[in-house]
């Protein structure tokens, strides 16, 4: 069985901090744990690597353009790495590959393009065009970037949108395309009722030269937005590789709602224009702020990943994104809540579980692990939690078996027992121990792959294997 999930893919104008690393977790979590139910696995992301603002960027660094996407793109498949990431496919969109099946997608949507005169906003910060109305609220300087808006008349290509929008509307409220959660989904309707109006799909070469040539017009080039929602079509080898025909329509897309509009608006209406199946579901996951404000180089506020793995590891890093931010709204970053919860669920709780339970296997029974038993254990909360995308609900049941576990540890009191000498009794409790931490790691796969992987190499043998530290070092 298929399971083709994606990313949006980074901008490659800046480091990624700690809200952009939301996308990349989440759907490492669903990959994981479809292949845990042996299914095969697409995972694909990449870098997003054209535009004006990146040339701009390249510029202010001194660099030619190539050689400043090539040294980001390298920067973000580290960050990847760092974070512990297990994607199977990675696309950048200077690729030669993606720049042709780019090309070729274009063709295919010949008849709904047509040039015509655009006037209106644009900010080079977003690339993006922008309405009189939210110009005029915005007193003419983007919010996002503290600079004006500019005033463009240029004449460009466009794609017939609105002649796809009763389709695409139709299709979310049938849940034919899934858009969640309820909120988003409520949030793109209500852009339907309003009707979609045709885009500018390209540039002047003269005003953006570093992008994907328009076919057959040396003059303009795809403008880059609309260029990287085709990554999720080029890197499965549109229109003719095998993994297109055999995993496309993807299971599920994973974005931020700042581009719920190109991915529930734009993205449909592309793929009904090549007669293509829409996405089975779109995940849109809120932003997350720092100490309540939200991530500005301005503010000074940005921590990057890294900051925080290099001192308490990827799993840690995951599991605060995970669990302590909301999968369905908005949450935040600051490093006291973050070393609470490190310091007291996973150091105290699951660290302490393990630890206690191996040191009595070693003291009580020289190691000999025992015959396992584990009690039965419905786990559909787990589940359904998964299938729905709230990870955080789904740690928060991992959580309540480990609670459980160390209540169980207190009450029973295996110390105790080991004076009375009923080594029988004593052995089913500490199977029992060690059967439940071994159900926990299974559960905590997806989440945090190396605790997992650890906590079972600790007893998966018929002796314990002991680490020789601590799952997770007490943080002062």
């Amino acid at each position: 069985m298929k399971y083709y999930v994606t990313t949006a893919i980074p901008y490659v104008n800046a480091n990624l901090h700690v809200g952009n690393a939301m996308d990349y977790v989440m759907a490492d979590v669903l990959a994981r744990y479809a292949r845990q139910q042996d299914k095969t696995v697409i995972f694909s992301t990449g870098t997003d690597e054209h535009g004006a603002k990146i040339a701009e960027k390249a510029a202010e660094a001194g660099q030619e353009v190539q050689v400043f996407v090539d040294e980001m793109s390298v920067r973000v498949k580290d960050l990847f790495k760092l974070m512990n990431i297990s994607y199977d496919r990675f696309v950048r969109t200077t690729d030669k590959d993606h720049e042709k099946r780019a090309q070729a997608i274009w063709k295919a949507l010949a008849e709904d393009i047509y040039k015509s005169k655009y006037v209106g906003w644009y900010c080079t910060g977003d690339e993006e065009f922008f309405t009189e109305t939210v110009v005029k609220e915005n007193g003419g300087i983007c919010p996002d970037h503290n600079r004006p808006y500019e005033r463009v008349e240029e004449e460009n290509y466009f794609f017939r949108l609105s002649k796809y929008n009763d389709q695409i509307k139709k299709a979310i409220e049938s849940n034919h395309f899934k858009v969640v959660p309820d909120i988003r989904r409520n949030e793109i309707l209500s852009l339907l009722s309003e009707g979609l109006e045709d885009i500018s799909i390209s540039r002047p070469k003269d005003k953006v030269s570093w992008g994907i040539a328009v076919p057959g017009d040396d003059t303009q080039v795809i403008y880059v937005w609309f260029e990287a929602l085709l990554n999720y079509l080029t890197v499965i080898g549109y229109p003719d590789e095998p993994a297109f025909r055999e995993y496309w329509p993807a299971d599920v897309q994973v974005i931020g709602k700042g581009i719920l509009r190109f991915h529930a608006g734009i993205w449909p209406g592309i793929l009904l224009a090549l007669e293509l199946p829409l996405p089975e579901t779109l995940f849109v996951h809120g932003y997350c702020t720092i100490n309540g404000q939200k991530i500005s180089k301005t503010l000074g506020n940005v921590i990057l990943p890294a900051d925080i793995i290099k001192t308490h590891g990827a799993d840690a890093f995951r599991y605060y994104l995970l669990r302590h931010v909301p999968s369905y709204e908005d949450g935040d970053f600051n490093w006291a809540a973050f070393e609470k919860a490190y310091n007291s669920e996973l150091a105290n709780e699951l660290g302490n579980a393990l630890q206690r339970t191996v040191a009595m296997i070693l003291n009580y029974q020289e190691g000999n692990i025992g015959e396992l038993s584990l009690r039965d254990v419905d786990v559909s909360a787990y589940t359904d939690a998964l299938n729905s995308f709230r990870f955080d609900k789904a740690l928060d049941f991992v959580w309540e078996r480990v609670r459980a576990l160390n209540q169980y540890i207190d009450e029973q009191k295996p110390w105790a027992i080991a004076k009375t000498g009923d080594s029988k009794r004593l052995s089913e409790v500490l199977g029992y121990q060690a059967s439940t931490l071994l159900q926990i790691a299974d559960l905590l796969n997806p989440f945090l792959p190396e605790t997992s992987a650890k906590i079972q190499s600790v007893l998966s043998g018929a002796k314990v294997n002991p680490l020789g530290s601590t799952l997770f070092p007490k943080s002062s």
